[in-house]
């Protein structure tokens, strides 16, 4: 898809404003840049079906998927000036509008995946979406987007060392650089919607992702290799700007809430389906599936860890997660 300029995303998001709509209903525009067959779309109209519901149609969500509205990035800084009321983002890009958010991007993070429902579904995920208030970004919940690894065009990554001199996709995010070059490989931020045809004329050997992404995208056409070395565990995060959020009555905020729980719900169910019929068929189109050794890589990203000793904020809340059980 060819990227938009930021006007004409502008120009096309003021004219579709949301929550401008009669006295009856209030319509919420949500811009995400993800496929209508993911689980999380999926999970989107799911809550625009049950706000509708529980409003009495009082309340109205619109969906504009894949891109349409912009890239992530793109989609923020609408939020963050009102022209756009609601969007999906990884936490990965949302670091860099909300900082306390990069400390869930550190690799091996997490023990496992019901540990990361623990600290995400507790009071540290609670605390991290209202932080982004000061950003006129107000966090409303967590999607799972499960574990993310490496992909590869000409060889598998079984180990560190297989990355060096390979350049990775990563998402625009200090925190996934790092974690790359801490590795050996060299990083290349590249938007998602650009990926493929990258991938396609050798801009980048590979890049990382999570099973139902891989597949989706149909990148697994061009990389054959994937390596589940699982390194990080970056949700998704649902976003509402602040100044839609503060035209919202209590009422209105209530039923948006009730539905955004019930999404997150109903998604975390598709998600589990979802990446066992990845894995699935990948493998069936000819991609061989690895399971290195995580320990090595977890090994050479303590580096990372190290450099946060200093930081106030962010290394209590690494020891914080690192003791929630």
């Amino acid at each position: 898809m060819k990227r938009k300029s930021i006007l004409s995303i502008l120009i096309l998001a003021i004219t579709l404003l949301g929550c401008g709509a009669d006295n009856k209903t209030k319509t919420i525009r949500l811009g995400h840049g993800l496929d209508v067959s993911h689980s999380v779309h999926k999970a989107m109209v799911k809550m625009g079906e049950d706000l509708q519901e529980r409003s009495g149609g009082k309340l109205n969500l619109e969906i504009y998927p894949s891109q349409q509205l912009g890239t992530e990035r793109e989609c923020l800084e609408l939020l963050q000036i009102g022209s756009l009321d609601m969007t999906k983002v990884s936490v990965g890009v949302l670091e860099n509008f909300a900082p306390k958010m990069k400390v869930l991007g550190l690799p091996f993070l997490f023990r496992d995946r019901q540990h990361s429902f623990d600290v995400l579904d507790g009071p540290i995920g609670k605390m991290l979406l209202n932080d982004g208030e000061k950003y006129w970004l107000k966090g409303l919940g967590y999607y799972d987007a499960g574990s993310r690894s490496f992909y590869t065009m000409n060889k598998p990554i079984e180990k560190p060392s297989d990355l060096e001199g390979e350049k990775i996709r990563v998402m625009e995010s200090v925190t996934a650089v790092n974690m790359v070059k801490a590795l050996g490989g060299s990083p290349t931020p590249i938007s998602w919607g650009e990926l493929y045809t990258s991938l396609q004329q050798g801009v980048v050997d590979g890049a990382e992702n999570n099973p139902p992404s891989f597949y989706l995208s149909r990148h697994y056409e061009v990389c054959k290799y994937y390596s589940l070395d699982e390194h990080t565990v970056l949700p998704d995060v649902l976003l509402i700007g602040t100044y839609v959020w503060n035209k919202l009555n209590e009422q209105e905020q209530k039923w948006l809430t009730e539905s955004v729980k019930e999404s997150v719900k109903y998604q975390r169910i598709l998600w589990a389906e979802a990446e066992e019929e990845a894995l699935r068929e990948v493998q069936k189109a000819g991609v061989k599936i690895f399971r290195p050794d995580k320990s090595l890589f977890a090994e050479k990203v303590q580096g990372i860890y190290e450099g946060y000793k200093d930081d106030a904020e962010i290394y209590p809340l690494i020891k914080q997660i690192q003791e929630t059980h």
